[in-house]
């Protein structure tokens, strides 16, 4: 059984910049794909960033549209943690961030992934 737990969140004003951290355990984190979602309030679960390391090492990634060039999402497979950088913020980034993981290749679709963290809000002030 995975457990995930975010940190990092936060309130933030725009343009400001925050780091939050996703530290997996109960599972082989480094075989799995990691996901960074969010949702605000009376909105949908959407999409914002995804990894996976492929069996020969090669990083794969991808962010939504609203985030590129903003945001990064990393992992540091020997520390079993997940980071999604956010850079630039918007007043638009506002809401409950949460990480993900799911066995195989990158989807976007939040019911696509198994194990989900209690998630972290992040409140970005105009």
């Amino acid at each position: 059984q995975a457990q995930l737990t975010e940190s990092g969140g936060g309130l933030v004003q725009a343009g400001g910049s925050l780091r939050l951290s996703c530290a997996a355990s109960g599972r082989t984190f480094s075989s799995y794909t990691m996901g960074w979602f969010r949702q605000a309030p009376g909105k949908e679960r959407e999409f914002v960033a995804a990894i996976r390391r492929s069996q020969t090492g090669v990083y794969y990634t991808d962010y939504a549209d609203s985030v590129k060039g903003r945001f990064t999402i990393s992992r540091d497979n020997a520390q079993n943690t997940g980071y999604l950088q956010m850079n630039s913020l918007k007043p638009e980034d506002t809401a409950v961030y949460y990480c993900a993981s799911r066995l195989g290749d990158i989807k976007t679709m939040p019911f696509e992934y198994d194990y989900w963290g209690q998630g972290t809000q992040v409140t970005v002030s105009s």
